[in-house]
């Protein structure tokens, strides 16, 4: 305490206190104060020790003490993760033309943000790039167009009209009245729509989506590939009958499920239709294999992988040359700008049937190739580049390099060819953004099997309710999820993928069609996948049998104690 504080607090509390005649009383006790006279002899005592108990709080901490004056931060931390959605199409059972239902689930909390009926037996449906709108496929042939949100309501929800459905018996080219309409695909400049009957790919643009032009095609265009963005895309078709009967091993069967019947017997190579977005013109027509049933194409928009069924194999197209990847040599080997050499892969066998049948082998061999394959779907590792197929006949995944140079060649490793046994009849696969791990939906052993991409081993297998047929992922966060749909249970499982366990399950309205995850962390699923022309069944194969044959109506039953006993579908619409 300073000498000047010490001074001040003798001289105010301890000073005489003064007479009513203005005399000082001395203090017998305090000597050194008995000749003390101060200006302030005259203020009662009680305002003086106030005076002083109020200096000992102003001065109190003064000297060397430190007060440092306190400007509180604001924590930044990092930005937000952008939202993520499953949104689940759902339809009830008892009838194809029943009202469907859209649920939006949120990625964070496992939990339904919102519900809408979305029209009369949505069968199939598509995500726009940017996962805010979905379409869906219905029942009566006309198109919903659905803002993806958590407000989502039916007020929202807009219809498109393409073609008519033929009145049953009405034309030779679809004499039971089926909807020709088989495939939606949403590209960045609007909706695609491939039509089976008049074999186009109409165009639809604006909000709500309207016929704007067709594109002829060849016969049964099945289904759409393109990254969104991209100046071209890719129409797929079989080159088989979808609408009428076929004949396939002797038997007489629907053109449209031949595929999924025997589609190694099938014999018939499909055609891929180039199509400039700018002119909606066909620009190339290029040869792939038996029965093409899906494609996929790298982000940066320079390889495009058509899988083709019943061949067992992969076609490779170089889409910016819009062209087979292929090339022609001197006999020294092609060179790239930098003096190494390269090689084209316009074909890529996924079994030793197909290894055999091509003269192809890859680079690592065919050791643990399987004997067959039948690759249904894949998805793109832009981590690893790499593609990851599942095979619905071989239940087999396999892992594929499709790594280019610096100069856009196909590497020296490109084709490289793993393969992973998984559970049975793996309808669909997909891949964390991370490239760590895949996941496959085993349709036959309700379970999904995880697989170390980096070991090319099942890490574990997970019990699922119904029987899937698919599965999708995000990642935008610490640990990602996984979302499974089984279109014969109204179940929705949720995997984490920090553990690989089971998260939850969510109950929708009536059983999932299907599920798109609304952030795409890795792969843009653009494209619908409806049951037929080789992609699998809504039922598992075990469900049809000698009673319960393969038809095209009973590929899109949902209930096993739904389906007829007919071979051959007469009349799919029930009006």
């Amino acid at each position: 305490m300073s000498e000047f504080f010490q001074q001040s607090i003798g001289t105010r509390i301890f000073a005489p206190r003064p007479t009513r005649k203005g005399r000082v009383a001395h203090s017998t006790s305090s000597p050194s104060t008995s000749n003390l006279k101060t200006p302030g002899a005259w203020v009662p005592r009680s305002l003086a020790l106030t005076e002083s108990a109020g200096m000992l709080l102003a001065l109190a901490g003064c000297g060397s003490n430190l007060h440092p004056t306190v400007t509180p931060i604001t924590g930044t931390g990092p930005a937000s993760q952008p939202a993520s959605y499953a949104f689940v199409i759902s339809q009830p059972t008892s009838s194809t033309t029943a009202q469907g239902y859209g649920t939006v689930i949120d990625y964070s909390g496992d939990t339904i943000m919102a519900t809408a009926p979305i029209g009369p037996g949505p069968q199939t449906f598509a995500l726009n790039g940017g996962g805010s709108i979905a379409w869906t496929l219905n029942e009566d042939g006309t198109v919903s167009n659905i803002p993806v949100t958590t407000q989502l309501q039916e007020k929202q929800i807009t219809y498109s009209t393409l073609n008519p459905i033929p009145t049953a018996g009405s034309t030779s080219t679809d004499p039971a009245g089926i909807d020709p309409v088989v495939a939606l695909f949403g590209g960045s400049l609007g909706l695609y729509a491939l039509d089976v009957n008049l074999n186009e790919l109409d165009v639809l643009t604006g909000s709500p989506d309207a016929f704007k032009e067709d594109v002829p095609v060849d016969e049964t265009p099945v289904t759409v590939v393109g990254v969104s963005g991209a100046t071209r895309i890719f129409s797929i078709s079989q080159e088989i009958p979808y609408l009428t009967t076929t004949t396939l091993n002797g038997s007489t069967v629907d053109g449209g499920v031949a595929c999924n019947i025997a589609p190694h017997s099938v014999g018939v190579n499909g055609v891929a239709d180039g199509i400039e977005t700018a002119t909606y013109t066909v620009s190339s027509q290029i040869p792939v294999g038996v029965c093409p049933d899906y494609a996929v194409g790298s982000p940066d928009t320079r390889r495009v992988f058509v899988l083709n069924r019943g061949s067992d194999t992969i076609t490779v197209i170089n889409s910016q040359n819009n062209t087979l990847d292929s090339c022609v040599c001197p006999s020294t080997g092609c060179v790239n700008q930098s003096g190494d050499t390269y090689t084209c892969h316009p074909t890529l066998p996924l079994s030793t049937a197909a290894a055999t049948a091509t003269g192809i082998t890859p680079p690592n061999g065919t050791t643990g190739l399987p004997s067959v394959a039948g690759p249904v779907y894949a998805e793109y590792d832009s981590a690893a580049e790499e593609l990851v197929v599942s095979n619905y006949d071989g239940n087999t995944v396999n892992i594929i390099d499709v790594s280019l140079d610096e100069y856009g060649n196909d590497s020296a490793t490109f084709g490289t060819t793993y393969t992973v046994n998984v559970g049975n009849n793996p309808a669909s696969v997909t891949v964390l953004a991370d490239g760590s791990r895949a996941y496959t939906a085993n349709q036959t052993d309700s379970t999904v099997s995880v697989i170390d991409l980096a070991s090319h081993t099942i890490e574990t297998t997970l019990p699922v309710t119904g029987h899937p047929r698919t599965v999708v992922s995000t990642q935008n966060s610490l640990y990602g999820k996984v979302w499974v749909a089984s279109p014969d249970s109204p179940t929705v499982t949720i995997i984490r993928t920090d553990e690989d366990i089971i998260d939850t399950t969510v109950l929708v309205q009536g059983n999932a069609v299907d599920v798109r995850a609304t952030s795409f962390a890795a792969n843009l699923n653009l494209s619908s996948r409806l049951p037929g022309a080789g992609q699998p069944c809504y039922l598992p194969p075990a469900d049809f049998t000698s009673a319960t044959p393969l038809s095209l109506a009973n590929c899109k039953v949902q209930d096993a104690s739904l389906l007829s006993s007919s071979s051959i579908s007469t009349e799919l619409r029930k009006k």
